[in-house]
Parts: structure tokens; C-alpha cells; sequence
């Protein structure tokens, strides 16, 4: 062994140095743990952080929607049986009692009703407007066809019979105004309904399949002239058949 090595002067000095780098070793140590500690911390407090938010959107989703005082408005985006604090289109619908969910339940069924009423009335005032053109053409051409003579007379109107005659039928700006007047107001209750309908209640869905129900049956009753005859194979018939009620109007 070397002899520097056994020297109390070289042993003196390796124990001071050992004693020297073991408060240093000993504050590394403390920092490491503080540092993992603040780490663990953190992250813990994210991990809550993050359920607490997701647990709260998926309250908020569900059905708390609360206006500052009182109850709040039973909101879902599933089929649901709602009847006290439902709310529908606005604040201002928070139905409080059994009465009020009736009387909304009501008003539903004749809002569908009435959406049904305004097809009835577009159908019947197209209808109106087109006797109306077709009574003054018939009115032009008999004053047009004024007989001259009896053999004549009889021959034109052989003529008339046989060849058919068609005129094109423009709307005049008021007519069309009406038109679309009507249509729009069709539109808009069409529109209401479907909005009511994303509620998802079953029983506003059940008003509604009632409202339908009711506006078919009153507004709706067919009545259609059926050619018979020679006439019959010309397909007037066609127009019988109606389309079907959408969302849209």
C-alpha cells in the first residue's frame, strides 16, 4: 500500500471532505423530494380539476339550467317524461305547475292545427284565384265566339270540343304576395313544431301526433270532382293524390 495513504494527514483530510459534501448530498436529497412532491400535487389537482369540469358539463347537458332564483328548467337531449320545471323555446316557458304543462300540452295540439289550417287555406286560395282566371277566359271566349250563322255555329263548336285550348295562367303581384304571405306563416308554425319536437317530451310529441291528428280530419276533408266517361282517361284525376304532411310545411 502506498504510504501517502496511511498518512493521518491524508485520512484527516478525506473525513473532513466526506463531511463537507454530506450536507450538500443532504439538500439534493430534500429538493428531489419537494420536487416530486410538487409534481404529484399537481397532477393530482389537474386529474380533479378535469372530472370536476366533465362532471359539471354533463350536469349542465342533463338538466340544470337555473335563472337566478327559484326552480330550475328540466332540460334533456333524451326521451323524457318531463312535466314540472320543463322548459321549452324561451325562459319565459317554465312550466311551474300541472295546470301550465295542460295548457302547454293544449296549446301544442292547436298549433299543429293551425299549421294545418294555413296548407288548407294555401290549397284553397290557389284553387280561388285559378276559377276565378278560368271564369273570365271563358267569359272572353264566348264573346269572341258569337255565332254567325247556324251551320257555322254548330261547326265551331264541334271544333271547340275536340281541339283543346290552353292559356297560361300568371299570378298578379297581389296574388303572389298573398301567396307568400301564406306560405311563410305555413313555414314558420312548421318550424315551432320541429323545435318543440327536439325537446324530446313524450308528451309534447304526443300533442303534436294529436294536433296532426285533428288538423287532418278537420281541414283537410278531400273533395274532388272524378270525370266520367271519355274524359276520364285524361289524368285529371292525378291530382287527388296529396302529399304527405312534413316538418317543412
Amino acid at each position: 500500500m502506498h504510504p501517502l495513504i496511511n498518512h493521518p494527514s491524508t485520512r484527516n483530510t478525506s473525513i473532513s471532505l466526506s463531511l463537507s459534501l454530506s450536507p450538500q448530498l443532504q439538500h439534493q436529497s430534500r429538493c428531489f423530494t419537494i420536487m416530486s412532491t410538487t409534481m404529484s400535487m399537481n397532477m393530482s389537482g389537474a386529474a380533479s380539476s378535469t372530472a370536476a369540469a366533465a362532471s359539471a358539463s354533463a350536469t349542465a347537458m342533463d338538466m340544470d339550467m337555473g335563472h337566478g332564483g327559484g326552480g330550475s328548467c328540466k332540460i334533456s337531449m333524451l326521451w323524457n317524461w318531463y312535466t314540472i320545471d320543463a322548459c321549452f323555446l324561451a325562459e319565459s316557458w317554465h312550466v311551474k305547475n300541472s295546470g301550465m304543462f295542460a295548457v302547454s300540452c293544449i296549446g301544442v295540439a292547436f298549433l299543429v292545427v293551425s299549421m294545418e289550417f294555413l296548407r288548407r287555406l294555401s290549397k284553397e286560395y290557389d284553387a280561388a284565384i285559378l276559377r276565378q282566371f278560368q271564369r273570365n277566359v271563358s267569359m272572353t271566349r264566348t264573346a269572341d265566339l258569337k255565332p254567325n250563322g247556324s251551320n257555322n255555329n254548330n261547326e265551331s263548336c264541334c271544333v271547340e270540343t275536340l281541339v283543346p285550348a290552353f292559356v297560361t295562367f300568371r299570378a298578379t303581384p297581389l296574388q303572389q304576395l298573398i301567396r307568400s304571405l301564406i306560405h311563410a306563416a305555413t313555414f314558420g308554425v312548421a318550424y315551432i313544431v320541429m323545435l318543440l319536437a327536439m325537446y324530446f317530451n313524450g308528451f309534447i310529441i304526443i300533442s303534436i301526433i294529436i294536433g296532426s291528428f285533428i288538423g287532418k280530419f278537420l281541414c283537410d276533408w278531400m273533395i274532388h270532382k272524378v270525370p266520367i266517361g271519355r274524359m276520364a282517361g285524361a289524368g285529371e284525376g292525378s291530382s287527388a293524390v296529396e302529399e304527405p304532411t312534413v316538418c317543412c310545411g
